[in-house]
């Protein structure tokens, strides 16, 4: 598959791998605190590292979705934004694929007049601003919609999923049926969907998720999967972010083999080569049929 940054083609999911999305936060209360890139010049060695183990795709983040993290202004997060597309522009250079990770569509409007076209990750997949949709359909840009409920202040009281409407997947499965439309509706072109794991989700629903996760490949758009250092991998292991990492590739693998298209992480030599394993596995089985 392949989308359209500005008339740019990115492929994602090809021959049996996935593209990988280095997350580059800058912000100062990012839940995993070696992701947190503040200065201009720890965004600079961000990148460079990003770019030499093998991204795809830069995910710049200037809002922290963890949960309980405090609520940030609009232009506060369009500074932080505006400073790190900079820096990643100026070391990768203009030509390589930028997304930004926010759910205001008036931060995506003004860093389209500033920098043209990049990918919008919206955590809340334009619940949290009824203009997020229609923007991206109007300015033709990709976009990235995460099942979430609630907000990063209240996400974690709403994990009921009821049992008789198909549990949590039932639930993220209707979720798309609904935001499919909306997204026909504001002409939003190629996007991506992201079950959101660990947004208004209990570790064993996390579970539950990903194992059903090819259940998504229906709507027949890439799946971007965001599983890097979260806490169902830390709080089932009893460690903490900081030692996830062996964890994250695992269940990393596990996505692949569930469709996976984009995997968004912390680390990305780790992933590179987990993707690489995973092609290389895949094609081995091919040929042993």
């Amino acid at each position: 598959m392949e989308i359209n940054i500005g008339g740019r083609l990115l492929s994602v999911g090809a021959e049996g791998g996935a593209l990988v999305m280095a997350i580059v936060n800058v912000t100062p209360d990012s839940f995993f605190a070696g992701s947190r890139r503040q200065s201009e010049a720890e965004i600079a060695t961000a990148t460079e590292r990003a770019v030499c183990d093998g991204a795809g795709i830069i995910d710049l983040g200037g809002y922290s979705s963890r949960p309980g993290a405090d609520d940030v202004s609009t232009e506060e997060e369009f500074g932080r934004l505006e400073s790190g597309f900079r820096r990643v522009r100026e070391v990768a250079g203009e030509a390589f694929p930028v997304s930004v990770d926010t759910f205001r569509a008036e931060v995506v409007e003004r860093l389209y007049d500033r920098f043209g076209a990049f990918v919008v990750n919206d955590i809340s997949a334009g619940e949290l601003d009824s203009a997020m949709l229609r923007t991206v359909g109007r300015l033709g840009l990709p976009y990235v919609a995460m099942h979430m409920r609630g907000t990063p202040q209240t996400m974690t009281a709403q994990t009921d999923y009821p049992a008789e409407r198909g549990g949590v997947v039932g639930e993220v499965v209707r979720y798309f049926v609904r935001k499919a439309a909306e997204l026909r509706e504001a002409e939003v072109g190629d996007w991506m969907l992201d079950p959101g794991f660990g947004f208004a989700k209990t570790p064993t629903q996390n579970f539950e998720l990903l194992g059903r996760m090819d259940e998504l490949a229906v709507f027949g758009v890439p799946i971007l999967v965001g599983l890097s250092r979260k806490s169902l991998i830390w709080r089932t292991l009893g460690i903490g972010p900081e030692e996830a990492l062996n964890g994250t590739s695992v269940l990393n693998w596990e996505a692949l083999r569930r469709g996976a298209s984009v995997l968004r992480v912390h680390d990305v030599r780790e992933a590179v080569e987990t993707v690489r394993l995973f092609r290389a596995y895949r094609a081995a089985g091919r040929q042993g049929l």
